[in-house]
């Protein structure tokens, strides 16, 4: 039964649509991220003076410390999105495509 059951939701038209839109949406927030990243890495290794700068004079903390901090910020942020957008959106759209494929 169980079978039967998830080989009509795979084979609906909506689920396989609902299914490209995540994974297409996942994938934007995942380069996203990436380019943030990598591009801090690449910060690091071509311009260390810009985040060696100090926040200002006198003061021990550089420019680094608060740019890693956003990126942390970010990553949580981006966390928080996908979340939200799969709690609203992706899970009443399952939830009505269950519906549908559940009755007789």
């Amino acid at each position: 039964m169980a079978t039967e059951l998830s080989t009509r939701i795979m084979a609906n038209p909506d689920y396989q649509a609902l299914v490209r839109e995540r994974n297409t949406f996942a994938w934007w927030l995942t380069q996203l991220l990436c380019v943030v990243y990598y591009g801090f890495i690449l910060l690091i290794a071509f311009n260390k003076p810009l985040l060696a700068m100090p926040l200002g004079e006198g003061m021990a903390t550089s420019l680094g410390i608060p740019v890693g901090f956003g990126i942390i910020l970010l990553a949580v942020t981006i966390t928080g999105v996908y979340v939200h957008r799969a709690n609203t959106k992706y899970d009443a759209a399952i939830h009505k495509i269950l519906a549908e494929e559940s009755r007789p």
